[in-house]
């Protein structure tokens, strides 16, 4: 029996992953000798991660939640790590699959290296080059030590090889993120937000902010939402806020008509809003991927991006971090202007059954 223990750390992660779960399902189902373990590291609280979340993503509660929550980076590092290293010597596994780019990406691919255990990286390669990110730090570490690369892009390809990553340990498969969206979309369901602020197709903008950037320095999370209030003409703002956010929000008594915080959405109740959105304003690079398959307008509010392919290929565009930038990107918004976007190699809700392709070939 070939053992592959599966890493999830935060909500997107299980976005990531439930494709994988169905996949190495249905290879059992056909008699190959494969069999998984969720891991949950329970890095990220969310009280959205109930047992109909996991209904909602047709996969089965994880089978252990390490509970590693809250702390700074180095004691979270810390706690996974020795919590993980317990959890792989009970089950050991012949592979860890990790994915994306938070702390137990990185924690658990470190302990499953030095149990002698092979790591694979779904969604590899990836790099914004900025290492205030601790993000960026997580993917720098994690592909140091990684055994096998399974890649969203040929950007991220370049970037394996010139790091000196072997050409046959890259396998460039697509994105899982975006299988879980094609497959969930006849099911997005529609939030009670949208009854209560009469909202109506291609008539408002949905907004998220959690980056550092953008929301830890009052004054520039201030100018940022008030050139945004300033440039939307008269549409709602629909503002999904972390409850960190919240609390910086509340403190600068930040209110305006158009604008209205909510609490956080449902993976299917907040796509339902992206969908039908006129636009996205954003700091999430998950955000950007799901929006530019579903061809909506993106105004990412970053310096820089570990997803290129949204801006060269989607409908993603880089403002920058600068208030001021804003208003070029909504002039061009709301004057119909904005590209359409294209199809992006193999974000075609097919990645996860080339990736059990590629670990059917790992079979004893």
């Amino acid at each position: 029996m070939y053992k592959i223990t599966i890493i999830a750390g935060a909500r997107p992660n299980f976005m990531k992953i439930a494709p994988i779960i169905h996949a190495i399902q249905n290879a059992k189902n056909e008699g190959f000798n494969i069999d998984y373990r969720l891991v949950h590291t329970g890095q990220h609280y969310d009280k959205n991660m109930s047992g109909s979340f996991f209904e909602q993503l047709e996969i089965p509660e994880p089978h252990v939640n390490l509970e590693c929550s809250g702390g700074s980076q180095a004691e979270q590092t810390a706690n996974i790590m020795m919590s993980f290293e317990k959890e792989l010597i009970a089950n050991p596994a012949d592979l860890v699959l990790v994915v994306g780019d938070v702390t137990s990406t990185m924690a658990c691919a470190l302990v499953a290296q030095k149990l002698h255990t092979k790591v694979a990286h779904v969604e590899g390669g990836i790099r914004s080059d900025d290492w205030t990110m601790p993000e960026e730090i997580n993917r720098l570490v994690t592909d140091s030590i990684t055994n096998y690369f399974f890649t969203t892009s040929e950007t991220a390809n370049v970037n394996l090889k010139k790091s000196g990553v072997a050409e046959d340990q890259i396998f460039f498969v697509g994105n899982t993120m975006i299988d879980t969206l094609l497959k969930q979309q006849p099911n997005f369901k529609k939030p009670q937000v949208w009854n209560d602020l009469n909202l109506s197709e291609g008539h408002y903008i949905v907004m998220t902010l959690h980056r550092p950037a953008n929301v830890d320095e009052e004054s520039q999370l201030k100018d940022m939402i008030d050139e945004i209030i300033a440039h939307t003409q008269d549409l709602p703002l629909v503002f999904p806020v972390h409850p960190r956010t919240a609390k910086i929000l509340e403190r600068l008594h930040i209110n305006h008509p158009r604008l209205h915080t909510v609490e956080p959405l449902s993976y299917l109740e907040f796509n339902y809003l992206v969908e039908r959105a006129k636009a996205v304003i954003t700091d999430s690079g998950g955000i950007t991927e799901e929006a530019s398959i579903l061809r909506v307008p993106c105004l990412t509010l970053r310096d820089n991006t570990e997803r290129p392919e949204t801006i060269t290929l989607g409908t993603n565009e880089l403002v920058g971090t600068n208030p001021k930038h804003l208003k070029p990107y909504l002039d061009k918004l709301f004057s119909g202007n904005w590209k359409k976007g294209n199809d992006i190699p193999l974000w075609d809700g097919q990645t996860a059954i080339r990736i059990i392709e590629v670990l059917k070939e790992m079979l004893p």
